[in-house]
């Protein structure tokens, strides 16, 4: 409870200093809204060439892309750690948050969420909605509780990946760091797998595992049976890698030892 006061807090700052310049708020949704219509163009430029990618059609690329945007929403909401190394580190505010009586962690994501970019869920919604119109699918009422666990074991996967390298810079104060090539490599977690090639693959379920994500969850609501025990251990999955990530965390701010000369 205290740290769920605490957040309300931070929350309520939060939208106090965006809301002071209201339409640079509106242009942050606009922008992020744009960016994902030009990714599903993109889908449906590559589906004009061909009907099928490896046995998947256009309607079921794009519902798989549509639900990769909710974890990747909620976690960059919440899990905003891009400038860390900047912010933290060489301008030394690590110091001033461990003089604090709560985990240096939970500090750094509420100081740093960024709540507008939930707008992903509601667009992931739309274009979900979007391409089941051609699909027909028939979901139990399992299905609703199976997706949510399922987003919170993508958005697991995310943060701890995100937070284990962040926790890197904590042994360092060099400027450069490895999270702009791991961006890109989770962009291949919005397709289907299995039209990479074997060692793709492999790396993306077990090294860097983006492919629970958005595939592995997305093939199970579409009753692709081939994936379903991959898409069953999600939350596992998220588990694991949050609890890797929180770990280096813990033994980077164990190293650390603050800003100065």
């Amino acid at each position: 409870m205290f740290h769920l006061r605490l957040f309300i807090e931070y929350f309520k700052q939060y939208m106090k200093t965006r809301l002071e310049y209201r339409w640079d708020f509106v242009a942050q949704f606009a922008t992020d809204f744009l960016f994902q219509a030009v990714n599903l163009v993109f889908i449906l430029v590559v589906f004009q060439h061909t009907k099928s990618l490896n046995g998947w059609n256009q309607s079921e690329v794009i519902f798989i892309y549509g639900y990769f945007l909710i974890p990747w929403a909620v976690f960059s909401a919440f899990f905003n750690l891009w400038d860390f190394n900047e912010r933290y580190i060489i301008r030394g505010e690590l110091d001033r948050v461990l003089t604090r009586p709560v985990h240096s962690l939970v500090q750094v994501i509420m100081e740093t969420m960024s709540p507008e970019s939930l707008l992903g869920v509601l667009t992931g919604l739309i274009v979900m909605g979007y391409a089941m119109t051609d699909l027909h699918l028939h979901w139990s009422w399992t299905d609703p509780l199976l997706f949510l666990l399922f987003t919170l074991g993508g958005v697991a996967v995310y943060a701890g990946i995100y937070i284990a390298l962040t926790s890197i810079s904590l042994y360092t104060d060099s400027k450069t760091d490895i999270q702009p090539i791991i961006f890109n490599i989770g962009s291949y977690g919005r397709y289907p797998v299995n039209i990479y090639h074997r060692v793709i693959q492999f790396a993306l379920t077990w090294v860097l595992p983006f492919a629970f994500v958005g595939f592995y969850p997305a093939s199970f609501l579409l009753d692709q049976e081939q994936w379903k025990g991959y898409a069953l251990i999600t939350p596992l999955v998220g588990a694991v890698y949050l609890a890797i990530g929180i770990t280096c965390w813990n033994r980077g701010i164990r190293h650390y030892r603050g800003a100065g000369n």
